[in-house]
């Protein structure tokens, strides 16, 4: 087997040979470890009768198993929507994406990866991007070893099998190379642009980059790292067509409204077919660099390039919205409205707000707390707001439940996502995760467990701002950094041997964590293993 080179502190290290079986029920830690390759739950069996009854007579209604639409938002800060504090308080009104939280269920602990590759293969795959090797972006001059996706069992593949219609619209960010691409791993379709915007926009904007677009010499060395500034259009099979490609700011500026025109069209000819779909539709927007739409600029109370980027994302939510209830879909779609992390505050202010510690890049709460709004009329009672904890990578193992393919979910590897069906579906659904994990890389750093949040290892910015370029990850020292969220929720003051009893547990929880991949190793595909 291949010697572990993750990086773990000493005090965790210490019980890396324990069996993940250990992990039992009862006491603090309600979770129970079913099988070894998937991550202990907390049984809910009442709300999951509950629930399968409920889905079981829609399903007898409808004739056919529920449609699925992810609604992701690149880099959107915690605090930047209407319900989650901001909207018109910080200058850009979120009125559609509010009335998706008023309708359905607005979680306040929902938590992704702290960028968005990690993210972006974690929610497909239901692994932790340490284990498929995605745990940093992919970046112009990257070689990789290995495709990641090779080996791996994506969502798109699961439900496409198991008769759905597959489509991504919008940034992807997991590989453009031939293997990597959305419908190549799984996808049906793909409609949209393989890079964030800044990996596009800065060879085209001589204001921000001059260093690079008026060097012809850079230039051309730029040119020929082969990264994708084009719109694409790729079906299964291989098939890619080159629709546009991004010639100028304004290019840009549009770049949302063709993909959401794109999507409102396939979900009026998904209305049409007998099959159910799988719609991930992945905004530009709020990533830098922001460009407005030249029909929306000005378009927030701001009038800064963000603000309004964060108006536009919620006008395309509201005609994403319309589209549904328009051709009747409503009743039978589970619609998942997210961020991939944080704000990314290095672009200050061209970046969003988070009323958290931290920011993109880094596993503190500001860095990973995202919104998650769950909304399905008819099945989620509006108005419901949870505090319990909840995992993107678990939006897997719930849109397998709902198409009624668990059995496609693999065995010979680790799944850490958890199906979350009922948190979702029930009245008064309770989380069935006990514990969320935090990674940098091949760096273990952090565990949420209740109201309780362990550091291991933090990344501390050594200049205002910033989260990535001027940051460093260190040892937290003689002992973990133990916080009460519930009242330190900027992880400023630890309550740890002073004012807590529960530190021994939440670390213990964090070595059976660590003690998965002794079985289970990462893989190592060229992005960073030290």
């Amino acid at each position: 087997m291949k010697t572990l080179r993750f990086l773990v502190p000493t005090f965790v290290l210490l019980t890396i040979g324990m069996t993940p079986l250990t992990v039992l029920a009862g006491g603090f830690d309600r979770s129970v470890r079913t099988v070894e390759h998937m991550e202990p739950a907390i049984p809910r069996p009442e709300q999951d009768a509950v629930v399968a009854a409920k889905l079981a007579e829609l399903e007898k209604k409808t004739g056919r198993k529920p449609n699925i639409l992810w609604l992701v938002v690149d880099d959107m800060g915690y605090g930047d929507p209407g319900c989650y504090g901001g909207g018109m308080a910080v200058g850009a009104a979120t009125p559609h994406i509010d009335r998706l939280a008023r309708g359905g269920l607005r979680l306040t602990s929902c938590y992704a990866q702290q960028t968005c590759t990690p993210t972006r293969s974690a929610i497909l795959t239901g692994r932790l991007p340490f284990r498929t090797g995605l745990t940093r972006p992919i970046l112009a001059g990257d070689k990789l070893t290995k495709n990641p996706w090779e080996d791996e069992i994506s969502l798109p593949k699961i439900l496409s099998e198991a008769g759905y219609k597959t489509l991504l619209t919008g940034k992807w960010h997991v590989g453009e190379g031939v293997g990597m691409r959305p419908h190549d791993v799984g996808f049906d379709e793909y409609y949209g642009y393989y890079a964030a915007q800044k990996e596009i926009s800065q060879s085209i904007d001589p204001r921000r980059y001059p260093d690079l677009v008026l060097d012809e010499e850079k230039f051309e060395a730029y040119k020929e790292l082969g990264m994708g500034h084009s719109l694409m259009h790729g079906f299964k099979g291989g098939r890619t067509e080159e629709v546009s490609v991004v010639k100028s700011t304004e290019d840009m500026g549009r770049a949302d409204q063709v993909l959401a025109d794109f999507t409102v069209q396939k979900l009026r000819e998904f209305a049409k077919s007998d099959k159910p779909f799988f719609l991930e539709h992945c905004f530009m927007k709020v990533h830098c660099d922001n460009f407005a739409h030249p029909e929306h600029q000005g378009l927030s109370a701001s009038k800064y390039p963000y603000k309004d980027a964060v108006a536009e994302v919620d006008l395309h939510v509201g005609n994403i919205m319309q589209a549904l209830e328009e051709e009747g879909l409503l009743e039978n779609t589970l619609v998942f409205f997210t961020s991939d992390n944080g704000p990314q505050m290095d672009a200050w202010p061209d970046a969003g707000y988070t009323p958290f510690r931290g920011a993109k890049g880094t596993t503190f709460e500001g860095g990973i707390r995202v919104p998650g709004i769950a909304y399905w009329k008819g099945m989620i009672r509006p108005g419901r707001e949870s505090d319990d904890v909840f995992d993107l990578m678990d939006l897997f193992n719930t849109a397998v439940h709902l198409a009624g393919a668990d059995d496609a979910i693999p065995t010979d590897r680790y799944i850490d996502g958890i199906d979350q069906t009922s948190y979702l579906l029930h009245d008064a659904g309770r989380s069935s995760r006990e514990a969320a994990y935090f990674w940098w890389g091949s760096h273990l750093m952090a565990c949420r467990m209740r109201e309780y949040k362990v550091h291991v290892q933090v990344v501390l910015p050594q200049a205002t701002h910033m989260h990535i370029d001027m940051a460093t990850i260190e040892n937290v020292g003689l002992a973990p950094w133990f916080f009460n969220l519930y009242i330190s929720p900027k992880e400023e003051m630890t309550v740890g041997h002073r004012r807590n009893a529960w530190l021994a547990t939440v670390t213990g929880k964090l070595k059976a964590h660590a003690a998965t991949f002794k079985k289970y190793p990462p893989k190592d595909i060229g992005l960073g293993m030290d």
